[in-house]
């Protein structure tokens, strides 16, 4: 745990100017309030007022000020360009939740939302952890002629080695996020050009919620200094694979850390708990895809990319499958976790650790039955199986619906949030709905 002395030493010391206050709205936008430093002190005493009236999905004009409070245990140095910090002063970063003015956590805050089910989780005696997966593109704006476009940065493909300048830069990466202490199990080339994994270690679910937030101002910002963009559009060509985010999850006891998915004498190694929460997490699937997939963008993805899940089934050989259980060696056992499949890189990391929790203690708490595993050596066999099997939505309005019609991912974002988030997504799908596109044109202008 990190102290209120240790942070102001680490200012003092490393001569820090300014501290950036991070927070996000309901949609996962990083939102920034920058303090001086000698602030801070008082900021984290007492927080730090802001007008929320202007944040997607938060507080009305008349009820707009809010409180930021920072978690003492997200402060870290932000490692940009040096030469900047040579003139201006180095910057600090806290990720804060939000509070109403009466000292109270704000129910729109995207953060608390998480925090409430994990209390859930913590008084039926679990504590969650997960680990994600996060993939990206790196685009170059234009071509060799300076036309504005989208060219992919590098030609590798899945594990190749890349070119100088792609290790370069995500080189660069990784020792920036490592700088502000995020832990990296691994990088490589994906499948499509120019597009990018970084697997980050087990944590327990705030401390992945909050990784994966940074690590997307990070990249972002390495990248455009390198005169590159870097995108978590789920799918920004047709032409090219879909990016996901595939999160590894496990409840583990609360008292002892002990992984309670564990069963060495079930046939997939996972315990009642486990397949109880597997159930959970199938039974409310459709709804949690407007969370875990929440752009008009994220079903170019779904259903059509390669190994981005189709049928809501799980198991451990089927990448279309929705929830996957990585094989283990033998002596490996404490590792036994859930693969969920359909998160995509744009979703807010808060809501959708809250809703996956939610749906997977909705399984515990009802003792859900589990479908049996659909593995690919079966769907040979009997191809009419999958016409019995639920699929994923195929379009952002159909998630919005299921999300609309299941009280459990409902009470996972609370009423105030779940009102202005299928709002403002229904707004979003009804605008895309409206556009006539290049390719409607070309198909059908002269024929009809």
């Amino acid at each position: 745990m990190t102290t209120k002395d240790a942070i102001l030493a680490a200012i003092a010391e490393q001569q820090v100017r300014y501290v950036d206050l991070w927070f996000t709205d309901i949609t996962g936008i990083v939102k920034s309030v920058t303090v001086p430093a000698n602030k801070i002190e008082s900021v984290i005493d007492t927080g730090t007022h802001f007008d929320g009236s202007a944040i997607e999905g938060f507080a009305r004009v008349a009820e707009s000020d809010m409180m930021l409070m920072p978690d003492l245990n997200t402060f870290t140095l932000l490692p940009w360009d040096e030469n900047e910090e040579s003139v201006l002063g180095r910057t600090a970063r806290l990720i804060c939740t939000v509070y109403t003015p009466q000292g109270e956590p704000f129910i729109g805050d995207p953060r608390t939302a998480l925090l409430r089910v994990l209390q859930q989780a913590q008084e039926m005696g679990f504590n969650y952890k997960t680990g994600m997966e996060l993939e990206f593109f790196l685009f170059r704006n234009r071509d060799e002629n300076g036309s504005a476009q989208l060219i992919p940065h590098d030609q590798a493909s899945y594990f190749d080695v890349t070119a100088d300048h792609a290790r370069v830069i995500r080189r660069k990466m990784l020792d920036a996020l490592m700088g502000m202490g995020i832990r990296v199990d691994s990088v490589h080339s994906e499948i499509g050009l120019g597009q990018h994994e970084i697997d980050f270690d087990y944590n327990p679910a705030l401390v992945s919620a909050d990784q994966v937030l940074t690590a997307r101002v990070t990249l972002k910002t390495i990248a455009q200094r390198q005169g590159l963009l870097c995108t978590f559009m789920p799918r920004p060509s047709g032409d090219l694979p879909g990016s996901g985010m595939h999160t590894h999850q496990s409840l583990h006891d609360a008292n002892t850390d002990e992984n309670m998915f564990v069963d060495s004498g079930h046939e997939y190694g996972l315990s009642k708990t486990a397949q109880y929460f597997l159930a959970g997490q199938l039974t409310h699937a459709r709804a949690m895809c407007a969370v875990l997939a929440p752009l008009v963008n994220s079903y170019k993805r779904l259903r059509t990319s390669f190994e981005a899940p189709v049928y809501v089934t799980w198991a451990h050989i089927n990448r279309g499958a929705l929830i996957r259980v990585p094989s283990l060696a033998p002596g490996e056992e404490t590792h036994t976790r859930l693969e969920l499949r359909c998160p995509d890189p744009s979703s807010n990391p808060y809501l959708a650790a809250a809703v996956m929790l939610q749906a997977g203690l909705d399984g515990i708490r009802q003792k859900l039955p589990l479908q049996d595993a659909l593995e690919e050596t079966l769907l040979g066999q009997d191809q009419s199986r999958l016409r019995r099997i639920e699929v994923l939505p195929a379009s952002l309005g159909e998630a919005l619906d299921a999300l609309s019609q299941d009280d459990v991912i409902m009470s996972a974002l609370g009423p105030y949030i779940s009102d202005r988030y299928l709002a403002a997504k229904r707004q979003e799908y009804d605008e895309y709905n409206r556009q006539v596109t290049a390719w409607e044109v070309e198909r059908y202008v002269n024929r009809y």
